[in-house]
């Protein structure tokens, strides 16, 4: 959605060592946004985006007006995959993901890619659009890439931008009590895991907690034992009035 940073420069420049060609789209959705006053203040920076992307190996940009993606009067598609779409992000951001899914599809349709790349830090939302593909027998291959991180361990996002020198410092706590419970890992129950990292997110200082949860990484389901597959510890919070999400795999 624009106001790219480092993170998104590695998403293309992963494209650019596996496939001959790549697109990149810039556009602020805005029926994933259920909050209209986070939807103004979103950031842009179009000539910026343009000259990380051409710098990273990007051979197209498509950048459509609201009306070319969305012509009078059309609604968003509503998508029901069950706990990955209805929990956490689902939960406390109604319609979010009916209005991502209907957007990547439209893309998708408009660009018809082989591969689509996605970061990790946005895992509920790779997780359903992996799903979408899926169910709409969409020949493209999903290819998720790490979650880039800044050095103060900090997830990189657009939003970072609007947070002071002192908010950043608390934002930092996110990553760090998030990476030290996946270096606990499965040395304890799910539960007590999950316990203990809500536990040092809520003593934070000016840190408002939203979620965080430890669920199964395909179906998002709550974990009443360690499973065979990964988990995934996921959270939303916020800080100074922006809101962060952050998580990291438990494998």
């Amino acid at each position: 959605m624009g106001a790219l940073h480092a993170g998104h420069q590695s998403l293309i420049e992963m494209a650019a060592r596996q496939c001959d060609r790549v697109v990149a789209s810039v556009f602020v959705n805005p029926t994933q946004f259920n909050n209209p006053d986070d939807l103004r203040k979103y950031p842009r920076t179009p000539e910026a985006d343009r000259t990380m992307l051409e710098a990273a190996g990007c051979h197209a940009l498509f950048c459509p007006e609201i009306g070319e993606m969305y012509p009078a009067g059309e609604q968003t598609t509503h998508w029901d995959f069950g706990a990955l779409t209805h929990s956490l992000e689902g939960h406390f951001r109604p319609g979010h993901f009916d209005g991502v899914l209907t957007i990547v599809k439209k893309l998708f349709l408009a660009v018809s890619p082989d591969k689509a790349f996605f970061g990790e830090k946005d895992f509920q939302q790779l997780a359903i659009i992996k799903r979408m593909t899926q169910v709409e027998n969409l020949p493209i291959e999903i290819v998720s890439a790490p979650t880039i991180r800044e050095a103060s361990g900090l997830a990189m996002s657009s939003r970072n931008v609007r947070l002071s020198e002192t908010e950043r410092g608390t934002a930092t706590c996110i990553s760090k009590i998030i990476l030290g419970a996946q270096k606990t890992g499965r040395a304890i129950k799910p539960q007590d895991l999950e316990r203990s990292a809500i536990e040092q997110l809520k003593a934070v200082p000016k840190l408002d907690l939203e979620y965080c949860a430890l669920v199964k990484a395909t179906d998002f389901s709550k974990l009443e034992s360690w499973p065979s597959e990964n988990a995934v510890l996921l959270v939303a919070a916020y800080v100074g009035g922006v809101r962060l999400i952050d998580n990291v795999i438990i494998g």
